[in-house]
């Protein structure tokens, strides 16, 4: 099932974290929107609402919570910027991508939302110094500090 589910295989955070590390991770960041748009830009509507796995999403309910989820990653970033520990509020995606403008093969209002939080957040990370990437922010769920 996770070949299914993850099929470029699941991320693994390297024990420690470099500057290249980061570096390469803030170009991929920048780079991402494009090709999203690239990828997705001639799928027809019939295309868009299917699904890659059974019960999985279809490919526009990716699209909507990408947009999702990535506003919610820059927002606790610049919480961790900007707050000492913040506790995050944690949202419930598979019910975000029930809704129905989740499900709405209309993809390119959340093309526009990526391209404008990752372009905004690639421009803040690039001005932070390497011990700003340390700050931390604390998910009620799992109890976990997050760093940057």
């Amino acid at each position: 099932m996770d070949s299914i589910k993850y099929p470029i295989g699941a991320f693994e955070l390297p024990k420690e974290i470099t500057q290249k590390h980061i570096n390469t991770y803030i170009e991929e960041l920048r780079r991402f929107p494009y090709l999203l748009e690239e990828a997705v830009k001639q799928c027809p509507p019939n295309i868009l609402n299917l699904t890659y796995r059974e019960g999985g999403w279809t490919i526009a309910q990716i699209v909507h919570h990408l947009a999702d989820v990535n506003m919610n990653s820059f927002i606790r970033c610049k919480l961790a910027l900007t707050e000492e520990n913040p506790m995050v509020k944690p949202y419930e995606e598979t019910l975000w991508a029930e809704l129905p403008e989740a499900k709405d093969f209309y993809i390119a209002p959340s093309l526009y939302i990526i391209n404008g939080v990752y372009w905004r957040w690639w421009k803040l990370l690039r001005t932070l110094a390497l011990e700003d990437f340390e700050k931390t922010y604390q998910h009620p769920q799992s109890g976990q500090k997050v760093s940057i």
